[in-house]
């Protein structure tokens, strides 16, 4: 059938629902069947839980056959067991088990071994989160809101210069750690291109880090960010390990969050880096996730990442759009077939960066005349599972008089 992936955790609670309708020309027929289902999965995609509409058939619910020609709402209301797919419940509410990752949406469609002919067409197909933190029981554990008038010193430190050979990617840009390429203001951290010449370059930007300050091994990444557009511009939020302890670039992995091409602004990539030492690395691209019609980058959007000891996932605006679990780290950079236990690379602590770029592999001849590029972010948030905060409250007499369990 179709479905739709989308962000979820352990204790979302959710609602779903939809309408169907088959035409009096073309019933289904024989055995054939179509429902509405939504299933809770891990980071690789197994069923956790499994919730179901009723089954529309030639004869599905109470009273006879589905009517023809009349649009039935369908709520998503009976619990199966996702081994047997035997109903266990009957339940509005359906909720994100332990280990859940995201929430599959699906409209499945069933054929009989007669090849039985029949429609059902579908509309205003709703899952709605009832219940639960944004995110369930993820909750941040270190972020930059950039709510002050300058960045933060000890969230945040920069490379400068051009790197060896443009950073290894032939950028053309010299990165400083001046306001003039970053700064905050009105709850934004600007991260500025310019068209200037220092140090025997013409362009300058920024790169921001947060080497030696902030790392994380597994979790959620969370950016929300609009970005410039135009010939050249390479603004990307990536992640680098701490110690490179499985060696030099990229045995010890690096993981691409987001990485735009200026000249496609309705495109965003997600990409690992693994293998041996360049130049014997390996890569694993998309697939790339496109925009609806009429969006792009230069629009706010949430940029998310969900890295777990097996598996990697890139989000859109909380839609699942890419799945990486398979990786692989040498520890012979003369041999790269001799390797490290998987998961290496990537089951070491990583540090955060941010950087428009301009030129370079992806950039391309930078077009002086869209200069300035301004890559505006409004956060940055690191997620963990961990345990709701208690509050508990007592009269004057020390008197214990309840309990509750609040998450944040």
């Amino acid at each position: 059938g179709v479905y739709q992936d989308n962000l979820s955790g352990p204790g979302g609670v959710f609602a779903a629902e939809g309408w169907a309708c088959t035409r009096s020309g073309d019933a289904l027929a024989g055995q054939n069947a179509a429902w509405i289902e939504v299933t809770f999965r891990d980071a690789t995609g197994n069923v956790l839980a499994l919730y179901r509409s009723a089954l529309i058939t030639s004869n599905a619910l109470a009273g006879g056959a589905f009517p023809k020609n009349t649009w039935i709402d369908l709520p998503v209301t009976n619990q199966y067991n996702p081994n047997t797919f035997a109903i266990t419940n009957s339940t509005k509410s359906l909720v994100a088990p332990e280990g859940t990752s995201f929430v599959r949406y699906q409209v499945t469609f069933q054929g009989d071994a007669n090849g039985s002919a029949g429609s059902v067409y579908f509309d205003d197909l709703t899952l709605v989160q009832t219940g639960g933190g944004p995110m369930g029981n993820w909750n941040i554990v270190w972020s930059d809101e950039f709510s002050g008038t300058s960045i933060n010193p000890a969230t945040w430190t920069y490379d400068t210069g051009n790197g060896s050979g443009g950073w290894g990617n032939n950028e053309l840009e010299y990165y400083t750690s001046q306001r003039q390429n970053a700064c905050v203001s009105n709850g934004l951290l600007h991260i500025v291109a310019l068209h200037q010449s220092t140090n025997g370059f013409h362009y300058t930007s920024a790169r921001m880090k947060t080497q030696g300050l902030f790392t994380a091994q597994y979790g959620r990444l969370e950016f929300r960010a609009k970005l410039p557009t135009g010939a050249g511009y390479w603004p990307a939020l990536w992640m680098m390990p701490e110690d490179s302890v499985y060696g030099g670039w990229a045995a010890s992995g690096e993981i691409d969050v987001m990485e735009n091409i200026g000249t496609v602004p309705t495109n965003v990539l997600g990409t690992i880096h693994f293998g041996g030492a360049y130049p014997k690395q390996a890569q694993s691209y998309g697939p790339s996730c496109n925009f609806l019609p009429g969006d792009s980058v230069t629009n706010f959007h949430n940029y998310l990442l969900d890295w777990t000891t097996n598996a990697i996932t890139w989000c859109l605006d909380g839609r699942l759009y890419e799945t990486q679990t398979n990786w692989w780290s040498s520890s012979n950079p003369a041999d790269p077939s001799i390797r490290n236990p998987y998961p290496a690379p990537f089951n070491e602590p990583f540090y955060i960066i941010m950087n428009l770029a301009e030129g370079g592999t992806l950039g391309g001849t930078p077009d002086n005349s869209v200069f300035p590029g301004d890559m505006q972010v409004d956060y940055v948030r690191f997620y963990n599972l961990t345990a709701p905060l208690q509050l508990s409250a007592t009269d004057r007499k020390s008197t214990r008089l309840n309990s509750s369990h609040l998450g944040i």
